[in-house]
């Protein structure tokens, strides 16, 4: 039986103004998943209302920081009791393996829950102390407000919760914009949210990104507005946002490079960059797509790569054996069979993939063939553009400092890594790469910890980490005259002097 969701607004579960509805189909197989409300501009400025009164009355905000951290604690717990039925929710609507889901982004969520639990208490400004002689100055870190938050429908419900366990750390309220191929699993996240968090502090609003998330992006009621998106529509919220110059946070597209140094172990760096490219079917802006290796190395590295290749087995996601499932959407899928024939038209050697694969099994799913090219020139579409799905290039150098050069020359600066023996040159060169997160001899680890995001048209600010707090809040300074000239402004000692 096919579900039908509603949005949830102010604390209650509503339907569209007009009562109309869209369709989330399963990418594996087409077959249809759930019937979701459409919202229309009139629902989202009810939701941002219902933010903006949330925020103003302090219900939440007003909550010590023990208080929030001990709600956020408990909605982890409701999490970690739901997770089998988020993770295969998951794998259903986004076309993850199971085990992926599961495995991977399911206990990373209900770790951040605890970490941001955590975090909460941990909310500090500077240490008062008297600088200028006068009086003494304190500082203070408070809550932005109204927040708004775009989620992507590569990981709708892992980075969902990478801005709203922060953002409800730090005492704001929220409307959050799911993708509309993948609203499933932050709408059932939310039914555990209804039993904790007070209405109207956390909101949910379905519906198309022109409508929706340029509503929330431009309203002058939201403080903050947060995306993790294509670099093109982070323009488009930048633009949006200067209505009120709200603050904007951005995770934008990446292009990850992988250096292969001359003295790497090969084995070690094939299998990285295999495992770095086609998680989630690619779709990950952190995902490896250009491996720069020494030319003298290149054959033995294509080699190792392909044999790492043939182990990926394309499938049902929900099948426990199954590798790789499908691309989001057959417009997805397109596009990077696009992406494909222009590296063969502008003269890149397809060393295997990039088909459709065959079978009855893929028939009405988006599936397509992990791709492999060599000889792909920098300034390639395919070596330059963010392609979002399973295809890998392999590039030369000679010189190390090439390499550095050639990783550097995108638009992107998200992610990249480096491989080789010797640490304080693979240190050198990482420090080198304009890039908010250097791997070394890894590719893809994230903590609660610490920080991603990042540089150049990847966009700007912090997930995760204590630094992602500072995103969500605002630094206040705070000065007490000392000087018992309170009713005099300070400067009057020295410029109301005769």
């Amino acid at each position: 039986m096919t579900s039908t969701y509603k949005m949830y607004i102010n604390g209650k579960w509503v339907s569209a103004s007009d009562n109309d509805t869209f369709e989330v189909y399963n990418p594996a197989n087409s077959q249809l998943l759930a019937y979701v409300a459409k919202g229309t501009r009139n629902d989202v400025h009810t939701a941002i209302d219902a933010a903006r009164e949330a925020f103003d009355s302090g219900v939440w905000s007003s909550k010590t920081p023990g208080e929030r951290s001990t709600l956020l604690w408990k909605l982890a717990e409701l999490v970690e009791k739901n997770s089998l039925q988020l993770a295969k929710l998951e794998s259903q609507n986004v076309g993850k393996t199971i085990k992926y889901a599961r495995d991977s982004d399911l206990p990373f969520i209900i770790d951040n829950l605890k970490f941001f639990a955590g975090a909460a208490r941990m909310l500090t400004g500077l240490s008062s102390a008297d600088y200028s002689g006068l009086g003494t100055s304190f500082l203070r870190r408070e809550p932005v407000g109204v927040v708004g938050s775009i989620i992507p429908w590569n990981y709708p419900l892992y980075i969902a919760i990478w801005k709203l366990a922060p953002a409800l750390a730090a005492g704001n309220t929220l409307v959050l914009k799911p993708a509309s191929y993948t609203p499933l699993t932050l709408l059932e996240f939310t039914r555990l949210v209804e039993k904790i968090i007070p209405k109207g502090v956390f909101n949910v609003v379905t519906g198309p990104g022109e409508i929706i998330g340029s509503e929330i992006a431009s309203s002058k009621k939201v403080d903050m507005i947060s995306l993790t998106g294509d670099t093109k529509t982070g323009k488009k919220i930048m633009q949006l946002a200067s209505n009120n110059v709200k603050k904007v946070h951005l995770e934008l597209g990446g292009k990850a490079p992988l250096i292969v140094m001359s003295d790497a172990d090969l084995d070690m760096a094939a299998k990285g960059a295999t495992v770095g490219a086609f998680w989630n079917t690619g779709q990950d802006c952190t995902a490896v797509t250009r491996v720069y290796v020494h030319k003298k190395y290149e054959k033995k590295l294509i080699s190792l790569i392909l044999n790492e290749m043939r182990k990926i087995r394309l499938g049902d996601p929900l099948n426990e054996n199954t590798d790789m499932g499908p691309l989001i959407s057959a417009r997805q899928r397109d596009n990077v069979a696009n992406h494909i024939r222009s590296g063969i038209d502008e003269g890149a050697e397809l060393v295997c993939g990039g088909q459709r694969p065959s079978g009855k099994q893929f028939e009405n799913g988006y599936y397509i063939v992990p791709a492999l090219f060599r000889n792909v020139q920098q300034k390639m579409k395919i070596c330059q553009e963010e392609i979002f799905g399973p295809v890998l290039s392999v590039s030369t150098y000679e010189k190390i400092d090439e390499a550095i050069e050639k990783a550097n020359d995108v638009d992107y600066g998200l992610a990249a890594s480096v491989y080789g023996k010797d640490i304080t040159t693979a240190i050198k060169i990482a420090n080198k790469l304009r890039f908010g997160t250097v791997w070394i001899n890894e590719h893809g680890a994230l903590t609660s910890e610490t920080p991603h995001g990042g540089f150049k048209q990847s966009g700007f600010g912090k997930d995760l980490s204590i630094y992602s707090l500072e995103e969500y809040t605002n630094l206040k300074h705070v000065y007490i005259d000392q000087t018992g000239l309170a009713r005099k402004p300070w400067h009057y000692t020295v410029y109301g002097k005769q």
